[in-house]
């Protein structure tokens, strides 16, 4: 079964072209707006007026200055782009920022080739760190010390270059690339980048904080905040010729006339100041970390909703609006103050889903972004309630379409196929691609839902684990998910891995070819369940 399994994931996944997914998104609800408010439309406006735009940066302001109803709003591309795909991506993230934001006045999306920002407080040349995204390669080097010597030797001088303004690409202020010549180690290739209404000394400061979070002996990584980015690769992945640097002094190394007095002093002074660097740099690791946590906090701080809103957006959960029930609770669809549909997942108070169950699926989802995995737009929190809000999928679950009478003749083979590489694809995220390594757990026709295209959505995070990338398996004492879809030696010993979830992947799959459910499936005495037909079945 694992063989069958994985090679549908390897043969179906590289055929198909991704569309580029959005690295990053933030609109907290401190502050919203109604449908057809005079916001809305200047908002609609403005994204228009940014996706036309015909050049790297823009800051633009919709609306009376200084009115309620102002929109201000920005796009940076990089600088190595031009401007044909800095449109196309403008394009893009003006569409994704309102289904991700669909009322919220306070918005910004980042893509790996621009950025997008709107609000209706003005925030142009302004220093903002926050919200901030941290994504680092801590894959281990075999020198990691001349690694970082060689990093900060490269940053120094590019992060002098960007703040200074002259850069390596005179038409955009604050954006220059630079590679590394060090032979002894693998060459490095560099990007910095501040939003060019910025001073020198905000660029400056900007760059040099979000420099400080990245871990020692990291080879790879990106920081992005509103105000600045940095990129670091082992691969050119920047479009022009970057500046080439010299590779930096060894440690102790002279020059051939020898050291003379003055030269003696300069050292002093220098060493004395990578001493005193040291000291700070370490200090602001510190409080770097101590500022991540909060970062993170505040992310997640703005995805809750007030319990009143969503009971008003789906009429006091009212049995008309009732859709699903499943093991945790209830599901309802909602319609936000902006007209967007949602689907309001309501926990049961008998659950089996805890506050633990509950944190660990709104900090996982909220941090996945694909489109095979079903979006978390928000949720509720009190003593009385734990509610996620989730995007309205309308087809229901693939259950629903696969073993109901009347809507399996809907799906033909195409559809099928379209469905199994889809849960293929959401798979791979999870587990290759996504900034977390995460193993689902319960993979089944019940957690697939399907939208308007048929396309397939993998929910219900419940049970999700997060493992680090230098592991792929792990084990727990307390086995959950759906017999029937739990590989053996997970039942048994509770050791689950990545196979694991390829293991249910593989059940899915037969169910959808069949249109047969497994555990209600029964061929003969000896062939209980549809894993064990198939596995005796002879032509």
């Amino acid at each position: 079964m694992f063989s069958i399994s994985f090679c549908v994931l390897i043969i179906i996944l590289p055929a198909y072209a991704q569309a580029p997914e959005p690295l990053y998104h933030y609109c907290p609800n401190t502050t919203t707006y109604n449908q057809s408010s005079n916001y809305q439309a200047n908002l609609k406006r403005l994204l228009s007026n940014l996706s036309s735009a015909n050049t790297l940066f823009l800051n633009t302001i919709e609306g009376n200055n200084n009115e309620p109803d102002v929109v201000y709003g920005m796009v940076l591309c990089r600088g190595d782009i031009n401007n044909d795909a800095c449109r196309e991506c403008v394009e893009a993230a003006t569409t994704e920022i309102i289904q991700r934001c669909p009322i919220q006045k306070e918005s910004i999306i980042w893509y790996d080739q621009c950025m997008l920002r709107y609000n209706d407080v003005s925030f142009f040349n302004t220093l903002a760190m926050n919200p901030i995204l941290l994504q680092f390669n801590d894959t281990n080097v075999s020198d990691p010390n001349t690694l970082d010597r060689v990093f900060w030797y490269v940053m120094d001088r590019l992060v002098t270059s960007a703040s200074s303004g002259t850069t390596n690409f005179g038409y955009l202020k604050g954006f220059t690339t630079g590679e590394s010549n060090d032979t002894s180690i693998t060459k490095l290739y560099n990007l910095v980048q501040c939003t060019p209404d910025l001073s020198n000394i905000n660029c400056h400061d900007c760059l040099r904080t979000i420099l400080n979070t990245r871990p020692a002996g990291s080879s790879s990584g990106r920081v992005v905040s509103p105000s600045c980015i940095v990129r670091y690769d082992t691969y050119d992945f920047y479009s022009s010729s970057p500046q080439a640097l010299p590779p930096p002094l060894p440690i102790g190394s002279r020059g051939t006339g020898g050291l003379q007095t003055g030269t003696v002093v300069i050292v002093v002074v220098i060493s004395f100041s990578i001493i005193l660097f040291a000291i700070c740099f370490c200090f602001l690791r510190k409080k770097t970390k101590k500022k991540k946590i909060i970062k993170m906090e505040v992310t997640a701080d703005s995805l809750q909703y007030d319990t009143s809103y969503i009971k008003t957006a789906t009429n006091n959960f009212s049995a008309d609006n009732k859709i699903g029930e499943g093991g945790f609770g209830e599901v309802f669809k909602g319609s936000l103050n902006n007209g967007q549909q949602i689907a309001v997942k309501r926990l049961s108070k008998k659950s089996g889903q805890g506050e633990q169950e509950f944190k660990n699926e709104v900090t996982v989802v909220a941090k996945l972004q694909h489109r095979n995995l079903v979006r978390l737009l928000g949720y509720c929190l009190d003593e009385d309630e734990k509610i996620l809000i989730y995007e309205f999928v309308p087809n229901k679950s693939l259950d629903f379409m696969l073993f109901g009478q009347e809507m399996q003749q809907s799906l033909d083979w195409s559809r099928r196929y379209k469905i199994i590489s889809g849960v293929a694809k959401g798979i791979l995220y999870l587990h290759e691609d996504s900034r977390l390594r995460i193993i689902h757990r319960d993979i089944k026709a019940s957690n697939v839902l399907l939208d308007n295209d048929m396309n397939a959505k993998i929910s219900d995070f419940g049970l999700a684990r997060i493992i680090g990338f230098d592991k792929s398996e792990g084990s727990t004492n307390h086995v959950v998910g759906t017999f029937g879809y739990m590989p053996p030696e997970y039942i048994m010993h509770g050791q689950f891995s990545v196979k694991s979830d390829v293991f249910s992947f593989g059940v899915l799959m037969l169910e959808i070819i069949s249109g047969k459910k497994n555990n209600s499936f029964y061929q003969s005495r000896d062939s209980e369940h549809l894993i064990s037909y198939v596995s005796t079945y002879k032509t």
